[in-house]
Parts: C-alpha cells; structure tokens; sequence
C-alpha cells in the first residue's frame, strides 16, 4: 500500500476523515490487485509459451535420434554406405544433444516462471482477502458513524435544552395557562352569583306577593265577597 502506516495515524491524529482513508486505502489496493493480476496473466503466458517450446524441442531431439537409427539401419542393408551414414547419423545426434541442451535451459525456465506465476497468485489472493476485509470494515465503520453522529445531535440538543430555556419556556407557559383557567373560572363563579342574586330577589318578592294576596282573600271572605266577583 501507499499509505504508510504513520501518515494513516498522523491523518487520524488531526481528526481527517477515516472513511475516506479507508476508501482510498481500498483503491490503491485494487489497483495493486489489477497489476498483480495482469503480471500473473503475463508469467503465465511466458510460462505456456516455454513449455510449448519444450515439448517442440523434445520432438525435434526425438526425431533426429529416430533418423540416425534409420541411416545406419539403412548402411546395414547396403542402402547407404556405412562412412555417409556414421557421418550424417553423428550429425544427428550432435543436433539431438544441442536440442536437448535447449530443453534442459527451457525446463528451468519454466520452473521460474511456474514459481514466479505461484507468488504472484499468492499476493493475488492476499490482496483480495484484504480488501474483503477492508470493505467489512469499512461499512461497519460507516454504520458506526452514523450511529455515534446521531447519538451526538441527540445528546447536543438534550444538553442544550437548560441553554436555551426550553425549560423555562414551558414554565411560563403553563403558568399563563393556569392563569387563563383561573380567570375562566372566575368569570363562571361571578355568572354563578348574579343569577344567584337574582333568583333570591325573585324569591323574596314572590313570597310577599303571595302574602298580599292572601290577606285580600281573608278580607273579602270577611265581607261575604266571593271570590269570583271583581
């Protein structure tokens, strides 16, 4: 990676933003990962075109071995004569051993390209787990921050309800309420009294007016009056 581990601590030191360290930290690996996956591509190319290579030398060595069996078989019949054959036949095996000298080089060539190929899968498959985890815990992280973020507003606005008199307010507004139905109340209790005051005017004059008319009954019973004369 990049990013050393100190300028990862400094960064967090000075409070900058973890996610984006752990966002950037993720590219840099993948890109490593695209690297390492076209270098694996290449070693593993050279490592296909060595081997191909070899088994077309080891035919090549082969055949020059089966025609210098062939020329002497045919200086033993008398096809050829025996001098021609021991001299061409010499020739072939001198191609056969340089042929099998080039296959010696392409099998060690082969052997480093096969390892280097297996290295380079290892750091492959390294850097895919660790993105993998890198990705984990970056959401995880991502899910703590907005946690913790929450956490803090709630917390702010809870601690800033004594500030900014929210208490207070409330106070004064439920004593202005009590004041409003104190005064409703009172408004009901004066209602209340006037009619009360009213009904007992209405009581007392009531019960004189039946007085009268019950003394001018007994006089007009005294004098023989009836009742039903005017």
């Amino acid at each position: 990676m990049r990013i050393g581990q100190a300028e990862i601590h400094s960064a967090v030191d000075k409070m900058e933003d973890p996610i984006k360290m752990t966002e950037q930290g993720i590219r840099e690996m993948r890109e490593d990962l695209d690297s390492a996956l076209q270098a694996s591509a290449q070693v593993r190319a050279m490592a296909i075109r060595t081997k191909n290579e070899k088994t077309k030398k080891e035919a090549e060595a082969q055949d020059y071995s089966n025609k210098a069996i062939l020329l002497l078989t045919k200086a033993q019949k008398g096809e050829v004569e025996m001098a021609q054959a021991e001299k061409l036949a010499r020739e072939a095996l001198t191609l056969k051993e340089n042929l099998l000298l080039e296959v010696k080089s392409l099998e060690e060539q082969l052997a480093t390209h096969e390892k280097a190929a297996d290295d380079i899968q290892k750091n492959v498959e390294i850097l895919r787990f660790n993105i993998t985890k890198w990705e984990n815990e970056l959401k995880t992280l991502k899910s703590r921050i907005k946690v913790s973020r929450a956490t803090k507003e709630v917390n702010k606005q809870m601690a800033q309800i004594d500030s900014n008199s929210t208490i207070s307010m409330l106070e004064r507004m439920k004593e202005k309420v009590e004041e409003e139905e104190a005064l409703a109340q009172a408004y009901g209790d004066i209602a209340k009294s006037s009619k009360s005051v009213d009904d007992e005017i209405n009581k007392v004059i009531g019960e004189e007016t039946n007085n009268v008319n019950q003394e001018l009954e007994e006089i007009k019973k005294k004098l023989g009056i009836s009742s039903s004369e005017k």
